[in-house]
Formats: structure tokens, sequence, C-alpha cells
């Protein structure tokens, strides 16, 4: 069937996105992987740029455990004995061992009742958000909570939904209070990380406010945490926002593809929860799990992390982090204050954001320039993410070629 007059709409909308900056463009195709070697990290071979070697600073895998071998072994031996796909959704006949053995693991490191193990951690928050979420529900969300949280408070259509300024908890306790004369449920929703700032919420706070909130709703007051990109980049054992804040969420977010180095999302809770949206969650109910190979990948990960040498890792990847923040304060360069692995170059400009981002891949070097609507206009930045696979060596070179800029 033709569509030519649809083509042209969307022809045009791609061009509005180009005169407003706004289209991300052609992706960046990893075309293979250099070990380290000496004093530097892995390099990266990207397609179209030859023999090239590019320091990698745009990635989520804060650990470097997609290249770390038991990991990767774990998932040939679950390719080995499952092969590539689950087959099915999991309550028709998908689930495999591994998937078990994977969400054992995370209870326990997590000092939960159960886990359950979704496609991504997008799925997750969509897929357990909305199912929470009643007729007499209100919904109180940071205003800077990420994409996947935005939606699926858009889907749930809570009786009463509330966006309080970024960590403003006055804020936040004065929309309490207002959802409490209408509403029998209230949740609290937020990133623990927020991924464009590096910055952290403050649990231990917030958990406080719904404590004291508690009482006044019938059906009390949920604390729900999406820490994607905190468990195991943040916090001495990689517990994440609850370990640095000591606050503690009645249901938890995370994410296996970002510190754990493989695929797939998860949510950690009380065991009532979690049955619940095992039989209830659409994103889990209807949609295939994680392959067995990558649940096995993944149930390893969670085990090194929860290890010394997860620690030692951890440790180097703060160390790491504070040598690239430190340098960008040598260089006189605009951050935003913190010690996650997310350090965020404040540009303040989206040309100059783009010409920076530029010269860093001229210089062999991988970062991501955000800009509206990505981010809000004048906090256009450059997201630079550190790898517990970086080096001094690397650091000082990422640096170097950031000294260099005369945009």
């Amino acid at each position: 069937m033709p569509h030519d007059r649809l083509q042209q709409t969307l022809r045009a909308e791609l061009s509005k996105l180009d005169s407003e900056g706004r289209r991300k463009g052609a992706e960046t195709a990893i075309a293979g992987v250099l070990p380290g070697k000496d004093s530097r990290g892995p390099r990266y071979l990207i397609a179209g740029a030859g023999d090239k070697p590019f320091l990698r600073m745009n990635a989520n895998n804060y650990l470097g455990l997609s290249l770390q071998q038991v990991v990767v072994a774990a998932e040939d031996e679950g390719v080995k004995r499952f092969g590539t796909g689950p087959g099915a959704v999991r309550f028709i006949g998908g689930t495999w061992a591994p998937h078990l053995l994977l969400e054992q693991r995370l209870a326990g490191f997590h000092r939960r009742d159960g886990a359950i193990v979704f496609s991504s951690a997008y799925a997750a928050m969509m897929g357990t958000l909305p199912g929470l979420v009643t007729p007499e529900t209100a919904v109180i969300s940071d205003a800077l909570n990420h994409n996947c949280i935005i939606n699926a408070i858009r889907l749930a259509r809570p009786k009463q939904r509330s966006v309080y300024p970024h960590l403003d908890l006055t804020a936040l306790k004065q929309q309490l209070g207002e959802a409490a004369a209408s509403c029998k449920r209230a949740i609290v929703v937020t990133d623990g990380i927020f991924s464009m700032r590096g910055d952290h919420a403050p649990l231990d706070a917030i958990a406080a406010l719904a404590k004291k909130y508690d009482a006044r709703f019938a059906e009390n007051v949920l604390l729900l945490v999406d820490d994607s990109h905190g468990i195991g980049a943040f916090g001495a054992t990689g517990r994440g926002t609850e370990e640095v804040t000591g606050g503690v969420a009645d249901i938890l977010v995370g994410t296996l593809g970002k510190a754990f180095g493989v695929n797939g999302g998860y949510v950690t809770a009380s065991g009532a929860v979690i049955d619940y949206l095992r039989e209830t969650s659409p994103f889990y109910v209807y949609s295939n799990p994680v392959a067995p190979g990558e649940a096995g990948a993944a149930a390893a990960a969670v085990a090194l992390v929860d290890s010394p040498a997860g620690r030692e890792k951890l440790a180097h990847l703060h160390a790491m982090t504070k040598r690239f923040r430190d340098g960008l304060k040598r260089l006189k360069l605009e951050t935003i204050a913190g010690v996650h692995p997310i350090v965020p170059l404040m540009v303040r400009d989206s040309a100059r954001t783009a010409a920076l981002v530029k010269h860093l891949f001229a210089g062999g070097v991988l970062a991501t320039g955000l800009n509206f609507p990505v981010v809000p206009k004048g906090d256009e930045e450059i997201r630079f993410q550190l790898c517990a696979d970086h080096t001094p060596a690397d650091i000082d070179e990422a640096l170097a070629v950031l000294a260099a800029f005369r945009g």
C-alpha cells in the first residue's frame, strides 16, 4: 500500500529535528575490540574509521564485565546447554534454570525476599509502576526522572500526578500532604542516580518522608527507585544508592545491562510484590525473557560483583573517577559535583557541544554530547562515563585531548 504522503510528513519532521539541532543522526558502530595492553585499557574499532583505536568513555559498562572472561564463559556455556533463545514467554515454557538462579542471586545481593527478571530495565519500570496504580493512587515523581518513569506514569494514569523540582524535598513533603487528602495509596518514584548528571537522590530522607506520611494513606506510601546507574557502580560493594545513603526502597528496579555487563532488567522487592508482578505484569507475562545464556552470564556477573574481586574493581573504578574529576577541575572545566562515574562536562551550548564531540573523536576518544530535549536548554553537556577497564594512562590521555580543545 503506498504511503507517500505519510513519508513526506515524516521527512518534514526529520528536517525540523535537523534545523533545531535535535536529530541524533547516524549511530556509531563498533566494529571490534582490542584488548588492553601495557598501561592502556581496551580500545575500540569504529566502522568507517579504519584501524584507528578509540578510548571508549560513553558506555554504561562500569565494571568492564562485558569483557570479563568468567562472564563471557558463563554465557557461552549457557548457549551450549540451552540454545540461543528462551522459545516462549516464561509462563508458557520459557523459564530455564539460569533464570531461576539469576533471580535467586539478585534477591540475595539486594537482601530482598525475591526478584523478577524482565527483558530490560525500561520494561521493568513500565511493567511495574502501572500495575501498582489504582484509581485512588497518587504518583509523585522527581522532575529529572528517566524517560521510562515518565512514560510509566503516563501509562498508569493515576488519580493524582505530581512532579517536584529536582531533589526538592520540601516540595515532595507538600505533595504528600496534598495527596493524603484524596488518595488511598501514594507512590514516590525516583531515580537513584540521575543518568544525565551523575548526582543521586537522598533516599534516606525520601524514605523518612514516606514513613512519616504512611499512616495517612489507607494503602501505604511506597518508595519505588530505579537505580540502574547506581547498582554495581556506586558504593563500596556496588549496592548502589541505597548503600551510599542508607535509605531503602520498597521496590527496587535495576538493570543487568550496565554495571553487570549483560542484558535485561529486574525488580526486587517483598515476596508479595514479586508474586503479584509475575501474575499481572504484561511486560513479563507476554514478553520473552532474556536468553538462558544471558541469564547465566548475568548470574556470574552478580556473583563476581559480590566478591573480593568485585570490590577491587569498584575501588579502582572510584579511583579512576576521582582522577578524571580532579583533572577537569585542574583544567577549570565545569562539572557537577559527585563521586559517581557519570561525569558531566557542562558545555551549555549546542554548537560548542557538537564541536567538542568532534574534537574528542579526532583525538581518539568516544564521548556523547547531550542536547535539548534530552537535557534542558542551557544544560548541554558531554557525558563522560568511567569504567573499571580504564587505567591512569587512559584518564590522562582523555584529559590531554580535552586540554587541547580551542573551540
